[in-house]
């Protein structure tokens, strides 16, 4: 399907990893589920790591194996060697690398820092090109480091520049802990298209200060067109103190509608999945427009 923007749901992964109660496979299925019904084109459905350090993604294999048969691209986090081994196991076709844009947060999320985390996802990305495997690479912490505060955009463009020479398919520009303003965006997106173009460019916002979506939109105007988003908000990262939800895919997706942009997501059907979200977590409340979305259902008014 040809759409002007391209939205890949991280509720599944991202979304959960953070979440006070632990949903078992069958769950984590459910959501994906009904998630491949609303029209969206790619979904993170788990992450290869040490049940220890994130119980939530445990069983990540089984998760996998169950997925409904459709073309959606279904991508999951690997951290290392030994998580792209496991997954390769699985067959899932594209793999999400995590470094970061600060020493510190890669120490606190990885166990190393920034050259060390380099090394491995060039390792990783040497060995996915000759097994076919796509890899998409996220730096985190690309405006604000809860340790470290600010980052230069210097080193977010050198880090952007060292991931596509190690052979990533796309790298996504992430607001790890949600400190990001759209001038802030704007300006470092403008360095990146003038740098690199945007066409292999993707962004990753939370909404911790209630600028997710303000921020989406800043990124859509310098002509980013890949976005990730989590349905309902779910969200946070576990090593980073603060980070709350991710931008919530309902708020992104009735966005880009109402602006006439394609996203080939059916907004009847994303509410269900919000529904369902809220049901299995009991912990979310939805993005900044659920209520507004769902009142119109109730109504019988279609929201498409």
């Amino acid at each position: 399907m040809n759409v002007d923007v391209l939205i890949n749901d991280v509720g599944p992964r991202d979304g959960l990893q953070n979440q006070a109660k632990i949903l078992t496979a069958e769950e984590r299925l459910q959501l994906i589920e009904a998630l491949s019904k609303t029209g969206l084109q790619e979904i993170e459905v788990g992450a290869f790591v040490h049940p220890k350090a994130v119980p939530a993604m445990a069983g990540t294999d089984v998760v996998i194996d169950g997925l409904p048969a459709n073309e959606i691209t279904y991508n999951a986090l690997i951290p290392n060697r030994k998580g792209y081994e496991l997954a390769l196991k699985t067959g899932i076709k594209t793999m999400n690398l995590v470094t970061a844009a600060s020493n510190t947060m890669n120490e606190k999320n990885i166990g190393m820092n920034n050259a060390e985390v380099m090394a491995v996802c060039q390792d990783v990305m040497q060995q996915a090109a000759k097994d076919g495997i796509r890899v998409m690479a996220y730096i985190a912490t690309c405006w604000e480091c809860p340790f470290e505060g600010m980052i230069d955009p210097v080193v977010v463009e050198q880090t952007t520049a060292d991931l596509f020479a190690a052979g990533a398919d796309r790298v996504v520009i992430a607001d790890t802990i949600g400190a990001a303003n759209p001038g802030d965006v704007s300006s470092l997106f403008i360095r990146l298209k003038d740098k690199f173009g945007l066409e292999k460019i993707s962004a990753h916002f939370h909404d911790t200060r209630g600028m997710g979506l303000a921020n989406t939109f800043a990124a859509y105007e310098v002509g980013v067109r890949m976005f990730d988003a989590s349905i309902g908000g779910l969200g946070g990262c576990p090593f980073a103190p603060g980070a709350t939800g991710n931008v919530a895919t309902e708020d992104v997706a009735l966005m880009f509608a109402k602006m006439g942009v394609s996203t080939g997501i059916d907004l009847d059907e994303l509410i269900k999945a919000v529904d369902l979200t809220k049901e299995l977590t009991g912990n979310c409340d939805g993005g900044h427009s659920y209520r507004w979305m769902a009142l119109q259902l109730e109504k019988g008014k279609s929201l498409n």
